[in-house]
């Protein structure tokens, strides 16, 4: 590839996806607005439902999220009761982060949403879990680039 077409914004990495996640926050939308979940707050939910407690730091660090960005979301459901704080027992300067009864009954509405999501995509289910490997592997080889 020449330099002109090298550098022009439909040949950048970057915008393809930066262009992409936000067409995927849109396609999400609906779905969310259904729970009253915004997309971030969303994302902290699925890692609270793969295990009921996180210290603030490990669910930052799996949302890839600063405590600065993190903190207001958890405010946010803490307020509507999807989860709550407390002192970690083992090490009361650390800050558990847990679901409540209320967090745990709405995984049962959002377990619906991957499946909508594919249909409403236009993928099948096997290119669908295809594209989040390629974009995992992508993510895990960018990531050993940005520590070297």
């Amino acid at each position: 590839m020449n330099k002109d077409e090298a550098i022009k914004l439909n040949n950048q990495l970057c915008f393809s996806i930066y262009s992409l996640s936000r067409e995927i926050n849109k396609l999400y939308r609906p779905f969310l607005e259904e729970l009253n979940l915004t997309y971030t707050q969303y994302l902290v939910m699925l890692v609270l439902w793969e295990k009921e407690s996180y210290t603030m730091r490990d669910l930052g660090d799996s949302l890839f999220l600063d405590s600065g960005t993190l903190s207001p979301v958890i405010k946010r459901l803490t307020e509507r009761e999807l989860t709550y704080r407390k002192r970690d027992p083992e090490d009361e300067r650390r800050v558990l982060i847990s679901l409540t009864d209320n967090g745990k009954q709405l995984k049962e509405t959002a377990a619906d949403i991957p499946g909508k999501l594919i249909k409403k995509s236009g993928l099948s289910e096997e290119e669908f879990s295809k594209t989040i490997f390629d974009f995992t592997n992508l993510l895990q080889q960018i990531q050993h680039a940005n520590s070297e």
